[in-house]
């Protein structure tokens, strides 16, 4: 993945910058969001996208580098660079994001079991 020396005009990068933000604040589902990204990202910088994700979460799991390396075939500097970035504003935020969507998985499926076993069956 290879990004143009070439820069653009800092008015122009800032609206395109915006109109990035509000596609990606507009999607509404996993699919929708799967249908767009494979078409605007090529396989590698969706890869590498969602490679950085899942270090975020490993490390926050506590994880070696070691393990990390192994289960997702990246670099110990990929996994320092993202090390480094743990404690900004957006890494914090999407990693909130992923337990707090873990943390709703899990109990809509501990209040479903619930119910069923409260409800007679039919």
């Amino acid at each position: 993945m290879q990004v143009s020396k070439q820069r653009v005009n800092k008015t122009i990068q800032s609206q395109i910058d915006e109109i990035f933000c509000q596609l990606v604040s507009d999607i509404k589902s996993p699919q929708e969001a799967q249908t767009i990204f494979k078409d605007l990202l090529s396989q590698t910088e969706l890869q590498a996208l969602v490679k950085r994700l899942a270090i975020v979460i490993f490390l926050d799991k506590g994880r070696s580098y070691g393990n990390i390396k192994h289960i997702l075939k990246v670099s110990s500097a990929t996994i320092a660079t993202v090390n480094e970035q743990m404690g900004n504003p957006g890494v914090q935020l999407a990693l909130r994001k992923v337990k707090a969507d873990a943390w709703a998985d899990e109990w809509t499926g501990k209040i479903t079991s619930l119910v069923g076993k409260l409800l007679p069956s039919k």
